[in-house]
């Protein structure tokens, strides 16, 4: 039972950062299992990006269906990405990942700041006067580093992708969200299968709850985030991003 409730909760927190931040459920998943049902880290990560699959791409179809979702270069950068989540899944078995782990779990916590601070509420100039051509190759470039990251430490895929979306590309916070998610559901297929290849059978239990709850709560999210006001939704995922942070910080700091 405790397992179960464990499992219920990272999947509460991995859904709400996935429907209102398009974040990657292993920002939550993998810390939570790791720390508190001592899971080894490879196969926790691979759990967190399996819950992702279903969430990201039911909280995709939300997004579009209120069109917030680009798809066409969203699917570009899905290519890219997709290719290289494999050689990042890869390099992650073969490396230890606690440095890059550190580094996302302090860009989630900066980047909660920046939308707390200086909301994105509209497309910047440089995403409107784009080309399609300029797009696409943005789109494919972005799509290489966010692709080894989700791969390489799964925590750092959504929020990478984010970050790219709105800062670099210059989306609105919704559009990205959603142009995210709809990557994510594809990534953490590819992500989680590599995972599981190399790293063998998961436990069932773990991997069944986390995918539900995921679900569920991304899913609800998903729905408020779409009805929101921009600013509003910001305000609400630069808060998520920030807890998060903070959260992980903390859950290391003490059992260190």
């Amino acid at each position: 039972m405790l397992k179960i409730l464990i499992c219920i909760i990272a999947g509460l927190g991995a859904g709400l950062g996935t429907g209102f931040a398009g974040m990657s459920a292993a920002a939550v998943i993998s810390p939570v299992l790791i720390t508190f049902l001592d899971m080894d880290s490879y196969m926790a990560v691979g759990i967190a990006l399996a819950s992702d699959v279903l969430a990201s791409a039911v909280s995709a179809y939300t997004y579009g269906k209120n069109k917030n979702l680009d798809i066409k270069n969203g699917i570009i950068m899905m290519i890219s990405v997709l290719c290289f989540t494999m050689v990042g899944s890869y390099v992650a078995s073969i490396v230890p990942r606690t440095t890059m782990g550190n580094f996302s779990v302090f860009m989630t916590f900066l980047l909660g700041v920046k939308f707390i601070v200086k909301p994105v509420v509209e497309p910047k100039q440089r995403l409107k006067s784009a080309t399609d051509k300029q797009k696409a190759i943005r789109s494919a470039l972005c799509g290489v580093m966010v692709g080894f990251i989700c791969g390489f430490i799964g925590a750092g895929g959504g929020m990478m992708m984010l970050l790219v979306l709105t800062s670099v590309l210059g989306y609105e916070l919704k559009t990205a969200v959603g142009t995210s998610v709809f990557i994510m559901s594809a990534t953490a297929l590819t992500g989680s299968v590599s995972h599981f290849a190399i790293g063998g059978k998961p436990d069932m239990l773990a991997l069944v709850v986390c995918i539900v709850s995921t679900l569920v709560f991304a899913q609800v999210a998903a729905y408020f985030a779409n009805k929101a006001k921009p600013t509003t939704l910001n305000r609400i995922t630069g808060a998520i991003l920030v807890i998060l942070g903070l959260s992980i910080f903390a859950v290391k700091y003490f059992k260190g």
